[in-house]
């Protein structure tokens, strides 16, 4: 009587499961909990897949999402969460920055979970040239400084032979320059509203509208020359030739009391690279061509060829440091006689310059410039032709500074 009594009473408590508007609970599955983190911690793996999972809540991340990378060789799944964490380890409201999309899949960590697979704790991946610390921030540490746009400002004290020194004269300037690689054997490159303004005693101003060159690696060689003292040898010389264009530019030059002003309408080089790097983006080389230039103040059009020894380089994999130089020289043709100035006057310029990034804000990078020059020139009326050197020291801003196409992907702390 008494089993039947409990039979009876346990039949009572129990509803039909298939009583109609009764709504049941809905399936369960296993879910994930992460392993011990190892330190350095891994770091998830860039341009591979991830999914978006919901893991056991920990305290650091209560809402238990994460991103989630598996790789069936070590049976690992590589978990980081979702959204950055605070100074005190827990997750924040800020999702991560720089992370591909990824899509909710419970299915798949179902079964990863009763394969046995084992889920660590992980930094989530980045870009190439983007680093990420152990609370997801991400930050850039690589800079391409030939793709930029740039504003600066300098003190650029002048010294001229047989004269007091100039120290009231400030620069600033401003540009874009951007490069256009095609393949691997060609780069464009492009730069924009280059400007330069000195202020103070001695002032100029120098601006180009637009300004295109590109490096070529040619693929087979021009010449060949084979040596014979031992084993025989041979050498392979190619040319790799280029165009440089610069299109309207102006130059006001304030010198002894006097302005002369001169407009570039166009200017072309050839130009021949004794060097470059494998990505075309450093090199040294040699130009020579002409241009047409006006000279405002005595109102006559002049033809004036010039040549340049230039070089450019980017001295580490993630472009911190950038030195640059050029020797010009320029005679000017078919201009009018002018009192007080050579009939064919002439122009030499040397210049050496040196940046480095010191840091970055927004991800945008702050740079010291510090930049020597040389020059004579003998095209100014009333004004002696003698050597005068000046030295720019200053900060320069990049607003806009990708990583370089060769930035690493960051693998490790």
């Amino acid at each position: 009587m008494m089993t039947a009594a409990l039979l009876v009473l346990l039949l009572s408590q129990t509803g039909d499961p298939e009583a109609p508007g009764e709504v049941q609970p809905a399936p369960t599955q296993d879910t994930a909990a992460l392993a011990a983190p190892e330190s350095p911690l891994p770091v998830m793996r860039q341009g591979e897949h991830a999914v978006c999972a919901s893991l056991n809540p920990t305290p650091q991340v209560p809402s238990g999402q994460y991103r989630v990378q598996c790789d069936a060789m070590t049976r690992r799944c590589l978990a980081a969460p979702t959204h950055e964490l605070d100074a005190d380890g827990s997750e924040s409201n800020r999702p991560l920055e720089r992370v591909s999309s990824c899509h909710e899949s419970p299915e798949y960590i179902h079964e990863r979970v009763a394969e046995g697979y084992t889920f660590v704790p992980a930094i989530a991946e980045t870009p190439p040239g983007w680093y990420r610390d152990e609370r997801g921030r991400v930050m850039q540490f690589n800079f391409d400084l030939h793709r930029r746009v740039w504003l600066g400002g300098a003190w650029a004290p002048l010294w001229r032979e047989g004269e007091e020194r100039t120290l009231s004269r400030g620069r600033v300037d401003f540009g874009i320059v951007n490069e256009f690689p095609r393949g691997e054997k060609r780069l464009h490159r492009l730069t924009w509203l280059d400007t330069e303004l000195i202020l103070g005693q001695q002032s100029s101003l120098e601006a180009t509208l637009l300004r295109y060159d590109n490096n070529v690696w040619q693929d087979s060689p021009l010449i060949r020359v084979t040596t014979f003292l031992g084993e025989p040898r041979r050498h392979d010389f190619t040319f790799d030739m280029g165009t440089w264009l610069e299109v309207l530019r102006l130059e006001t030059i304030r010198r002894a009391g006097t302005e002369a002003v001169f407009y570039t309408f166009i200017a072309g080089h050839l130009t021949l690279d004794l060097w470059h790097s494998r990505e075309l983006s450093s090199y040294v080389r040699v130009r020579a061509g002409p241009s047409v230039e006006y000279d405002r103040t005595h109102h006559f059009f002049m033809l004036v060829p010039g040549a340049a020894f230039e070089g450019d380089f980017t001295l580490d994999a993630n472009g911190f440091h950038h030195l640059t130089f050029s020797a010009e020289a320029e005679k000017l043709f078919l201009g009018h006689e002018v009192d007080g100035r050579p009939p064919e006057p002439e122009r030499l310029r040397v210049r050496a310059g040196y940046e480095l990034i010191l840091l970055a804000i927004n991800d945008q990078p702050l740079s010291l410039v510090l930049d020597g020059r040389g020059q004579w020139r003998s095209d100014l009326v009333d004004v002696p032709p003698v050597w005068e050197w000046s030295v720019h020291t200053g900060l320069r801003f990049s607003l806009w500074a990708p990583a370089r196409r060769s930035a690493p992907v960051a693998t490790s702390r």
